[in-house]
């Protein structure tokens, strides 16, 4: 099954991208396994005209309206293996379909490595939350905790302080921030707590306190906490597309990868992960893959 474009994830990126190939007359499959990163969220914000309404409302109304363009096929399938040929690329799936396509776009964002902190899954991106744009208002002015230490934990428990005056920092272990970071916290009476963060009471996902070596507990509602991750998808690297130092896809200014005909956008490319940027990078994609497709035509 012959494609001019392959769009492995169907999640915001890779839907808004399909959605301005198809408007271009371009002949698009889009693959997707139906695991978004943010599955788990109850609301999305930020995002014009969608402020409020869950990650899979907006990405089923997408999918909805995406049927209108007749060029673009949309399947539920695990892109499984991936190879160059003379003329593009293959694609094989977990159903056992192979797939061809002359560029490839890889929208599969990332996953995020969880730490092993009980409670701590449960509430992820429901009260123990990654962006403050994305969710801070809602839990404004309310008891918050940050984890983080070192230059990350204070730039997160500056950032944070905007929304809260009642903050305190978790370093789960020895502070490792300067006597001048420690100096300016305490100077905006942010807390300040070493103790190794054992489990995060909660109901439903709500935290309602953090449990602390020693038998300490800290009431909170909510908290902020950056985890490692990793690519959704070793699909890019098997291909030879290069990662940047922090481990995201490395894209040029027109969202291609290293590799000619690979394309990359969304969670995979950038830390500043949400809705409103996820589609942003996805119609801007989309451009740069038509233009590319049209330059090779008059060659």
């Amino acid at each position: 099954m012959n494609y001019e474009i392959i769009i492995i994830g169907g999640s915001y990126a890779g839907l808004s991208a399909a959605t301005t190939l198809g408007r271009a007359l371009r002949k698009v499959l889009v693959i997707d396994g139906g695991k978004p990163c943010n599955r788990q969220t109850p609301h999305s914000h930020n995002f014009l005209t969608r402020d409020g309404e869950t990650p899979a409302t907006i990405a089923n109304i997408a999918k909805d309206q995406l049927t209108r363009y007749k060029t673009v096929k949309f399947v539920h399938d695990f892109a499984i293996d991936a190879a160059r040929q003379k003329r593009g690329f293959e694609v094989l799936t977990l159903s056992g379909k192979i797939y061809t396509a002359s560029r490839l776009l890889f929208a599969t964002g990332i996953t995020d490595a969880i730490p092993d902190i009980l409670g701590f899954a449960e509430c992820w991106g429901i009260s123990v939350l990654h962006c403050p744009y994305c969710h801070g208002y809602e839990v404004s002015y309310q008891p918050t905790g940050v984890i983080g230490n070192g230059d990350g934990g204070f730039e997160m428990a500056k950032l944070i302080s905007n929304w809260t005056k009642d903050l305190t920092l978790f370093t789960n272990g020895e502070p490792t921030l300067t006597a001048a970071q420690l100096q300016k916290l305490k100077s905006k009476k942010i807390k300040i707590i070493d103790s190794e963060v054992q489990a995060i009471a909660h109901h439903n996902g709500q935290v309602k306190s953090i449990a602390l070596a020693g038998n300490l507990n800290h009431d909170i509602n909510v908290l902020y906490a950056r985890v490692p991750f990793a690519q959704h998808c070793n699909l890019p690297q098997q291909l030879g597309c290069q990662l940047t130092d922090m481990g995201y896809m490395a894209v040029d200014g027109f969202y291609q990868t290293s590799v000619p005909g690979i394309y990359a956008a969304g969670d995979n490319i950038t830390p500043m992960r949400s809705v409103a940027l996820a589609v942003s990078g996805g119609v801007s994609a989309g451009a740069f893959i038509n233009k590319d497709l049209i330059d090779n035509a008059y060659i």
